[in-house]
């Protein structure tokens, strides 16, 4: 099922704007907070007399992820996928293409109205409730992800790779910074149930823990109910960690951790 949108995040504070007119700004390092999420410094003011003597110092520090809005937040928050190139599998060359609406969106429409997918993914109807569902992504500030999933030159399945320590996910397990999540639907009924989503699970979790150097853990969360996408993510090295109540489902919490990654 995907995500449900949310657009939390840090207090409104405007870049640029200065604590005091007489203020003279000084460099100050980047420090981690309580969270364990690097923070950068957004200014610092050192406040001083008429004699130059500092009187008092104002460190502002804002959370890297927020100032990375304000930088390229799109490109920034999953590390440029745009620019991740193919990899070779064990089932060809395989590649992830952020998804473009006009040239897209009649095929991932189709995939969504097929029966087996619509019934996890609740998105069969028009095509604007599709084209919808993408724009948000696409539109938003890049915690989240569409692409085609391109075999061999032919797409062949629909993944959505998130941030999930920046989505809603994150209130219901324990999110680690820079936890990253798949989403997948698999579009051709031949190319289900012979093993091919293991197999591409296993090399896509594999990319982002090789392209994302600060991910430690890839996620998902597959319906309880849809045991074919849990037993997929099983034999893809995902350990099963917790079962989740999650708006509309019960899921299974599976997750791929770069220190096992070797393991399983």
């Amino acid at each position: 099922m995907p995500p449900t949108d949310a657009n939390a995040g840090p207090g409104p504070v405007r870049p640029g704007a200065r604590a005091d007119t007489g203020a003279h700004e000084r460099a100050v390092g980047p420090r981690a907070d309580s969270t364990g999420i690097r923070s950068a410094p957004f200014t610092g003011f050192a406040i001083e007399d008429d004699e130059g003597d500092c009187e008092d110092t104002l460190d502002l520090h804002l959370p890297a992820e927020f100032l990375a809005f304000f930088t390229g937040g799109a490109a920034y928050l999953l590390d440029q996928l745009h620019t991740w190139g193919p990899v070779i599998t064990g089932v060809g060359s395989f590649h992830l293409v952020p998804v473009r609406i006009e040239e897209d969106l009649p095929l991932v429409h189709r995939w969504m109205n097929d029966p087996a997918v619509a019934e996890f993914w609740e998105l069969a109807g028009p095509r604007i409730r599709t084209e919808d569902h993408l724009r948000a992504q696409l539109d938003g500030d890049g915690r989240s992800m569409p692409c085609l999933g391109v075999l061999d030159g032919t797409p062949m399945s629909y993944w959505e790779i998130y941030r999930a320590d920046l989505d809603p996910l994150a209130r219901h397990y324990p999110a680690r910074p820079h936890d990253t999540g798949i989403h997948l639907l698999v579009g051709g009924a031949a190319d289900r149930g012979r093993g091919l989503g293991s197999a591409l699970l296993r090399a896509v979790a594999d990319l982002i823990l090789d392209r994302r150097p600060a991910c430690a853990r890839v996620v998902a969360e597959p319906d309880l109910g849809n045991t074919p996408s849990v037993a997929a993510f099983l034999s893809a090295g995902f350990r099963y960690a917790d079962e989740l109540d999650l708006p509309g489902k019960r899921a299974a919490l599976v997750i791929r951790d770069r220190a096992l990654r070797d393991v399983l």
